[in-house]
């Protein structure tokens, strides 16, 4: 049963209510996306939910499940993967889009492959790793929707590695995206800062005269926001340009997704003006100290009928930048809480509404561990159920 309590304001840091309307943001991208990490505000969204297909910006799952396999040892990053010369026709030459320039029958590593991805955008570095791990791409993109499916893109698809246009088989919408680089920088931090913030990387050679060839990394914010440190473009004549990015400052991490741009410069000029407005016009304010008591949940069944919920950490929420409204506070969770509880599990939410702010949600933890009733605890229960 869903149980919802209304929390005491006055664990709520001291504020003097003052009104102010909720920032706007004037942008030109016909689908935004923009959430705050530290609190899950979505500060602005625009068509967030319409289907699109990704371009390049679906390499990110690919990138996701190779770092899910790395991290469970499924797959090494010294391990090598031969490009198949089928693979090696079909993807180099200007018809085949963005390229790591792979040889025929070179043996390549998994981590180049990854900065061949991640960094250059490689469509042969989707399809050499796709094949590398799983054979064959279409049995890859079977890998793909299965992670997004774990991870709750509920309304995203994928039928091949790079983002390809394939007639529509595959298809996103922005606040997936903005799902997928969260999951992203959130399951695997180490390898998400090994990889996404390169600046440039080399690989290949010219022909002729054989020289070394170095790329840039696309991403708009790298050197120009601070704290900026991924994630991927992505652009094709029918998705136009478009970016899923992240930055930190100041601990609040915010990700970006902008879809549908008609130009390079247009998604750079639009990418940084939207992240650093996020950054700009919302402020992240103290609302529950760390380890601060909220409210008791009732546990059925525990050696414990009631367990405390606290703050696991300083909770803060995101607000208009100058102006501390007027804010409400309930405790939700699925109640009652069945034992047997961890201590420090995540087992409700403190959610925050107020006018002109988005709703937030905020973990709390049980205070102590509960365990199972013992056999004359479970006894009591069902006479006093019985007898209501």
């Amino acid at each position: 049963m869903f149980r919802s309590f209304a929390a005491p304001l006055a664990l709520l840091a001291a504020a003097t209510p003052s009104m102010s309307a909720a920032p706007q943001f004037q942008g030109t991208a016909p689908i935004a996306y923009l959430e705050d990490l530290s609190t899950g505000a979505v500060l602005y969204q625009r068509d967030a939910d319409r289907r699109i297909p990704p371009a390049s910006m679906a390499k990110m799952m690919t990138v996701y499940v190779a770092f899910d396999m790395i991290k469970k040892g499924e797959l090494k990053l010294d391990q090598t993967f031969t490009v198949r010369p089928e693979t090696w026709q079909k993807w180099h030459g200007p018809a085949a889009g963005s390229t790591m320039f792979l040889s025929a029958n070179e043996n390549v590593s998994v981590e180049n492959l990854l900065k061949g991805i991640v960094t250059l955008s490689g469509n042969d570095a989707c399809v050499v790793l796709a094949e590398g791990i799983s054979g064959d791409e279409p049995t890859f993109a079977n890998r793909m929707n299965q992670a997004a499916q774990r991870i709750g893109l509920t309304n995203s698809h994928f039928g091949n590695s790079n983002g390809w246009p394939d007639q529509g088989v595959t298809y996103v919408t922005a606040r997936d995206l903005a799902k997928l680089a969260t999951a992203t920088i959130r399951d695997f931090p180490d390898l998400y800062k090994r990889f996404y913030s390169l600046r440039e990387f080399t690989w290949g050679k010219t022909l002729g005269a054989g020289a070394a060839i170095t790329q840039a990394n696309r991403d708009p914010l790298l050197g120009r926001v601070a704290g900026a440190d991924g994630l991927k473009t992505g652009h094709t004549e029918e998705a136009g340009y478009g970016f899923t990015g992240s930055a930190e400052q100041n601990g609040r991490r915010l990700v970006m997704v902008v879809a549908g741009l008609n130009s390079f410069n247009g998604r750079i000029e639009e990418s940084v003006r939207f992240i650093e407005w996020g950054f700009r016009a919302w402020q992240a304010k103290p609302v529950v100290a760390a380890g601060r008591k909220v409210e008791d949940a009732e546990v059925q069944l525990g050696s414990s009928s009631s367990v405390g919920l606290v703050a696991p950490k300083q909770l803060t929420v995101t607000l208009p930048a100058g102006a501390v409204p007027e804010m409400r506070a309930k405790v939700v969770y699925n109640g009652p809480l069945k034992a047997p509880i961890a201590k420090g599990q995540h087992v409700a939410d403190l959610v925050i509404t107020g006018a002109d702010m988005p709703e937030q949600r905020l973990p709390l933890v049980a205070d102590a561990a509960v365990g199972k009733a013992g056999f004359f605890g479970r006894a009591w229960a069902g006479l006093t159920g019985l007898f209501g």
